[in-house]
Formats: structure tokens, sequence, C-alpha cells
């Protein structure tokens, strides 16, 4: 089963020498933020790369702790998942998609403990959580209670950057989870950064069209179990619910429950709980925040959140995080989610080997693929299959390359790829939906994104000359140096 909560999770970080605590008081304002971009060069107990988790037990300016960078490095993923690697995951996912329909009465009872165990993962309404141990409010709420950061110096205020979000869709009732930056505009009103892309925009755009001087309920859920955690950032399908696949990779449903003030659900183990609305004709400007492309994103206008109550548990852990110039914590959750979701990216295309994000690409700038070529103009296919695929349709440049390329060596994948490409020839320009937070792009959300196919080119690609073989020595030479190796005096 599943970590229990977030405390657990510290536990367990703390166990495996992932963790440190500081005692020393610290201001979320700034100084925070530059401590954990020094301690990015300490090493967890296996000295894996990416600092260890750090537990600030005396934030300045208030009195709960601080838990932050516990996502930041691979082995934090595979603690956060309870797997010895990422490719487990990636395995189970595979096993569930692998599933056929049944022929007949055997196949049929193989096929029951998979279903049951999928019945397992719907996510389960209780009727009291921890995270309304204590209740507040009206005039008793104030969040700057929290030791909410400001991460940068040219940051418009200090930021909630780990929150769940609750939405549901004035149309259906669907619930949706996702993870937008809240700048803090004063005791009990934030921004609410919904990129236009995202599902939460969409519910807004859906109720203000129904009725313009209304609002949208929300609530907000910070710090949670790692899996209910990462539910928020996960690009799963739009039908499916977030918390039931937090159930899926947690093996056990997530427990929700009613909030106080409105008819969302939230995860019964939260640490800290915001509820209120957003007012459907009300915008504030937002920004500028140091974003995790390494620059400031700029000021825009965007919705305002209007918070009526908090509730928390007795003791909050305020789960936060800083973006910046990769990589970064969100690094490490990015890298997680390439390997978790390759399988479903290969069910859909199969054809696709196997996909790299670079740190320095920040996610949606860069994305290798290789492939298993098979007819001719492939890797143009593979391009625009991808560019149509949810959050891949901000990927700015594609570089696809054959099945023999491994994608996370990237001197290979320079080296191979610059000695296949004609440049006129092969590479692709096309016009779509940018990240909102792409600044070189014409204008927001739309701009232009580049495909290279960097394949061997075939005749029925119209390439008349041969191509050359790589440059490898025989194996029955290298086996006569394996014998004489020792006797070389090297």
């Amino acid at each position: 089963m599943g970590y229990a909560d977030l405390r657990e999770f510290v536990k367990t970080l703390e166990i495996e020498g992932e963790l440190r605590r500081v005692k020393t008081e610290v201001d979320p304002v700034l100084e925070i933020a530059e401590v954990v971009q020094r301690a990015q060069t300490l090493r967890g107990r296996k000295g894996n790369p990416g600092g260890v988790a750090l537990f600030f037990e005396k934030p300045k300016g208030s009195r709960y702790p601080l838990l932050i960078n516990a996502f930041g490095s691979e082995r934090r993923m595979e603690l956060a998942f309870e797997v010895e690697k990422l490719d487990e995951v990636a395995g189970r996912i595979r096993g569930f998609l692998d599933m056929q329909t049944p022929q007949g009465l055997f196949d049929k009872v193989k096929m029951l403990p998979k279903l049951m165990e999928l019945g397992s993962f719907f996510p389960r309404v209780v009727k009291e959580g921890l995270c309304q141990e204590v209740v507040r409010k009206g005039s008793d709420v104030n969040l700057f209670d929290f030791p909410i950061l400001k991460c940068w110096p040219q940051d418009g205020g200090r930021f909630i950057t780990f929150p769940l979000v609750f939405t549901k869709s004035p149309v259906t009732g669907k619930r949706n989870v996702g993870m937008y930056r809240m700048q803090v505009y004063d005791e009990r009103t934030t921004g609410m950064h919904w990129q236009t892309q995202k599902h939460g925009a969409e519910h807004f755009r859906r109720a203000r069209a129904a009725n313009p001087e209304g609002r949208i309920s929300v609530s907000v859920a910070i710090g949670s179990d790692p899996a209910t955690t990462l539910g928020g950032i996960l690009p799963i399908p739009p039908d499916l619910d977030e918390m039931m696949f937090s159930g899926f990779l947690k093996k056990e449903s997530v427990e929700l429950v009613k909030c106080q003030t409105n008819e969302l659900e939230v995860p019964a183990n939260a640490e800290i709980v915001l509820e209120g609305y957003v007012s459907l004709n009300e915008k504030r400007t937002e920004g500028p925040f140091g974003d995790h492309t390494g620059f400031y994103s700029l000021e825009g206008e965007y919705p305002v959140f209007h918070v009526e109550c908090v509730t928390h548990r007795k003791d909050p852990i305020y789960l936060t995080t800083v973006v910046g110039r990769p990589p970064q914590e969100d690094y490490y959750m990015g890298h997680a989610i390439e390997r978790i979701f390759l399988p479903l990216m290969k069910m859909t295309h199969p054809e696709i080997v196997d996909v790299s994000m670079p740190a320095e690409g920040i996610v949606h700038n860069l994305m290798i693929v290789s492939i298993r070529k098979s007819f001719p103009g492939h890797a143009r296919k593979v391009m625009n299959a991808i560019w149509s695929l949810g959050q891949a349709m901000f990927t700015k440049v594609l570089v696809v390359v054959d099945h023999d390329v491994n994608v996370h060596d990237y001197k290979e994948v320079v080296w191979k790829a610059l000695c296949a490409i004609d440049p006129e020839r092969d590479i692709q320009f096309t016009l779509g939906p940018v990240d909102t937070l792409d600044h070189a792009a014409r204008m927001q959300d739309f701009g232009s994104k580049m495909g290279v196919d960097a394949t061997r080119k075939w005749a029925t690609e119209g390439f008349a000359r041969p191509w050359p073989d790589e440059i490898l020595m025989d194996e029955a030479t290298k086996s006569r140096i394996d014998v004489l190796w020792k006797n070389l005096g090297l």
C-alpha cells in the first residue's frame, strides 16, 4: 500500500538519507530559495544528483515547518512511487494496457484479478479527514500564516507553487485536478494562473459563458501523500479522474472529504486546504514570476481566487517547490512522467522506441524520439502525432532519430543527428499552440514549432545516394585483442 500521508514520506526520506533538517530560522522571502540552490550540490546517502530534500523547522514569520525539494532527484521519485526503478511503474501501466478482450471462460477468469484491482483504485469519500482538524473562516483566514515563498528578486510577490487545484466541469460535473501557481495578493486573495490550454481554464470559460457575473467553486490542497500530490501534474487523458489514477499509483483508493464551504472534495490526508471561489468577471495582474525556463515569465491578467475558509492539520507541513534555471525539482518530476507514460505513447504509436527530454530543454523546448522506421515520411508522421498528444503539443523542437540511437546519450544524439540531416530537406516548421510561458513566441499561446527528421534517408524518400555504415570494429578483431590486452603492458 502507498504512503498514508506526506509525513510518512518525510520519515522515509529521512531514513534513506535523502532529507536534511534546517533548525536555523530562514526567511521564506528569497533566503529559502537561495539555500535550495546551494543545496543542489549536496548528495543523499547513495550519492545521487539533485541535492537533498530540505525540512525547514523554523521559517521566519511562521510557526509551521516547510518541506521543499522532496521530489528533486530520480531516487526520491522512486521512493515516492515505492519502486526501485521508475520503469516498474511503466510496467504496471503496460500490464493494464495489454488487457485483451476475453475470448472464452478461461480468459475471463484470468482477467478477474485485474478488474478487481482496478475497482479498488476509485476514490472514496469519507465523513471526516485530518485536513479538517483546524477550521478557519472569514476574518480568521490569513494566508501569511504559512511560509509562502518569494523565490526570486523580481517576482511579483509570494507564490504558492505546489497546489492541487480542484474544480468541477460546469457541463459534466467531472472533477479536474491541476497544478497552477498562485500569487498571494493579500491575506485572502491570490491569482489563479490558469493557462489557456489547461482544464481549469476550460471550466472557467464554460462557467463564464453560462453566467458571466457568477463564480466557480475552487479548493486547493497542499501537501498530501506523494502519489496524490503528483496527481495534479500527470498528463493523463482528459476523461480520466486524476484521483483515480493516483489511486492506481499508490495501489489503493484516495480518500476524499467534502469541503466545509463548497461542494468539492479534497484529499482527506492533505496538510492544508484552501476553500473559496473564482469570480467569473474579475481579473488582476499576476507576475512576474521566476519560472522553470530560467527566465521570468511576464506579467499577465489572470482570474482571482478568493479564500473563504482554510482548514489544516494541527501542525501542518507546508509543501512547496522552487523553479528556475534547470535542473530544479520540477525536472525530476518531468523525467519521471517521461518514463512512466512512455507505454501510453507507445500504445497509440508503437513505432516509438524511446523518448528523452533533456533538463536544459525544460520539458517542452526539446524532445528526442527514436523510432523503428517502416515507411517513407515515417519521422514526419511521428512529429505530427506527438504535436497532437496533450501537453506534448507544446514541444518546440522535436528531433526524430533511428531506433539504434540512444536518446539519453546526448553526445551520440548530436553526432548522429547532425550527420543525418540536410537542413533544407529535413527540417519541418509548423504553427500551433505553444506554452504560455514561452517568452520567445510571436504572441502568447501561439507560435511555431520545428521538427527535425534525423533518421537515415531512403531511396523511397528521394535520397539517391548510398547511406554509409557507422565505423565499428569487427568482432573477430575485438576478440583477438581481448586475449592480447593483458600482455600489452597498457
